[in-house]
């Protein structure tokens, strides 16, 4: 069994827009910039974000959870069903955030599965004005199967 498995992430890409609060704004902003770009894939975000880049910049989101109701969650959940292939997560650093641990639960899961996230508008420019975005990108994740029965073999 090998060690990774290949993945491909489409043309059209699987977007999660989160934002903290103090960073809503911004995100709102950079999807008005970007939704020329944007309006090419699907869109999904946590719940006032979703709610607030749907209704300021035309672009259709599909809304889950607030954040600290369980959305990071949500998220999390379809990354590991294969179903996000990039995150957009504009993060307060300077604010203590009561629902951190999912936060960090979030960012864990985005690299165990390799998927790009960008957690500033700099990092989010880079991405989205990448030749990838317009192109299908393989890439490979850890076999979860082999891990798992690597790890059990060895007790």
């Amino acid at each position: 069994m090998e060690d990774k498995v290949t993945f491909t992430i489409g043309r059209q890409k699987n977007i999660a827009l989160i934002a903290h609060d103090g960073k809503k704004q911004t995100l709102v902003n950079w999807c008005e910039s970007n939704k020329d770009i944007l309006k090419n894939h699907f869109l999904c975000g946590t719940g006032t974000t979703a709610r607030l880049v749907s209704e300021r910049t035309g672009l259709t989101v599909r809304g889950y959870n607030s954040g600290p109701l369980g959305g990071d969650q949500q998220i999390g959940a379809k990354v590991v069903e294969g179903r996000i292939d990039l995150i957009v997560f504009f993060s307060d650093p300077l604010t203590a955030q009561p629902h951190d641990p999912d936060v960090k639960a979030l960012m864990r899961i985005a690299q165990v599965y390799d998927i790009p996230i960008a957690v500033n508008k700099a990092s989010a420019d880079f991405i989205i004005k990448s030749i990838l975005m317009d192109e299908p990108y393989d890439h490979d994740v850890i076999n979860m199967q082999k891990h798992i029965s690597d790890r059990v073999n060895f007790l």
